[in-house]
């Protein structure tokens, strides 16, 4: 009688173990996603094929199981790395006196980049907000292709070309400037800079702001670089520094001061970033110069929009296309480092902004990577409604930023 009870307790068991073999492989077919844990799972089942049924499929039970918590163990860990690396970046930032909405939305699209994003009001040169306040103060790096905005300005300014003249590039392929704008091409910029040469660049480049100190009295702000000396031939000459700003550094907010000057229309204005209410009580717009590139804006606005529709920047309209949005984007390395510029500008409904993103790092690191986040930081705001509010105090602190 008792072996007849163990032969019963072995069925039952046996039958048992099968429905559960018949309803795990169901769960795994009926999910329309294999993830990368499932493949592990297949893997290891096939290896274990000569084993008995039974054992494979308690095996695989098992294993199901630990892939799971491997899986929330995973996703936990990313979500506290990201959350950790966030805090990191904004360690030691000052912010009170930074728009609490600008910088909120700004960290937010950096995610996990390493990098730093400042907005700016372009119409008094008060910064919004300043996120990794230790990168964006830094003496910089290499513009890559945002330094042909410089470029631009120049050969417009010295009569050399228009937005519409073809350029030769050999051959039959010519290019006018707002296509070389929206696509970045080098050979373009290489063309006009050994047009212009070095003095006439330079002397430009300096004009716009690059080389000095873009900041009224900011602490920690270093100073970028613009050479007295022409890149050597054998490197590429005054034509590599006017494709990919080579032999120069710039500051992320050397860039801001000059598309904040794109978008007022001429005035460069000192960068201003103030630290508590009172300063934002106090605050008065300081005029570094008068640029005369006001009949040239028209020339570069297209290429700029281009940009964003059509050309390297157009991964921002992935995520946002609400209103227009011109910029420049800017990829290149450094020694192993890879560097992600995208300097812009939008005409919102409650005025323009200024948006600055510099991503340094590895293979993600690049310009249309920058221009993508760009467009998560305007959709943030944009979700939030702050682009509709009215100002609080449009004689004092612009239009944009009245959210304190």
């Amino acid at each position: 009688m008792s072996n007849l009870l163990k032969m019963l307790g072995v069925l039952l068991l046996s039958v048992a173990v099968g429905a559960g073999a018949t309803t795990t492989t169901s769960k795994k077919h009926a999910s329309g996603t294999v993830h990368s844990t499932k493949t592990k799972e297949k893997t290891s089942t096939s290896r274990t094929h000569t084993a008995a049924t039974s054992k494979v499929v308690v095996h695989r039970r098992g294993h199901g199981a630990k892939a799971k918590l491997a899986v929330r163990r995973s996703r936990y860990q990313e979500h506290f790395s990201a959350s950790s690396f966030a805090d990191n970046l904004t360690l030691g930032d000052v912010t009170e006196g930074e728009d609490p909405v600008v910088r909120a939305a700004a960290i937010e699209a950096l995610g996990n980049m390493n990098g730093t994003a400042v907005a700016i009001n372009p119409d008094n040169g008060r910064i919004l907000a300043m996120v990794n306040q230790k990168l964006a103060l830094s003496r910089g790096a290499e513009p890559c292709s945002t330094i042909k905005l410089t470029v631009a300005l120049a050969a417009l300014e010295e009569g050399i070309v228009r937005r519409d003249t073809p350029v030769n590039l050999g051959g039959k392929y010519h290019l006018t400037m707002t296509e070389a704008l929206a696509h970045s091409n080098n050979a373009y910029f290489e063309t006009l800079g050994r047009s212009l040469g070095f003095e006439r660049v330079k002397h430009y480049a300096n004009q716009f702001g690059l080389g000095e100190l873009a900041g009224y009295h900011i602490q920690g702000e270093q100073l970028g670089i613009y050479p007295d000396e022409e890149l050597p031939a054998s490197l590429g000459g005054v034509g590599r520094m006017c494709s990919f700003g080579e032999s120069v550094s710039m500051t992320p907010l050397q860039l801001g001061a000059l598309v904040s000057a794109i978008a007022n229309g001429g005035t460069l204005y000192y960068l201003q970033h103030p630290e508590n209410a009172v300063d934002i009580a106090t605050f008065e717009p300081k005029i570094k110069r008068m640029l005369n590139i006001a009949p040239l804006i028209p020339e570069i606005q297209d290429g700029m929009q281009g940009a964003v529709l059509y050309g390297t920047a157009r991964s921002l309209r992935a995520t946002f296309n609400q209103f227009p949005v011109m910029g420049k984007t800017g990829t290149c390395s450094n020694n192993g480092t890879r560097f992600g510029w995208f300097g812009s500008y939008a005409d919102t409904p409650n005025g323009r902004i200024v948006t600055v993103f510099f991503l340094e790092g590895g293979r993600p690191t690049f310009g249309p990577k920058a221009a993508e986040l760009t467009g998560q930081f305007y959709r943030a705001l944009w979700d939030k409604s702050y682009f509709l509010q009215k100002p609080a105090v449009a004689n004092e602190v612009g239009t944009v930023g009245s959210s304190e």
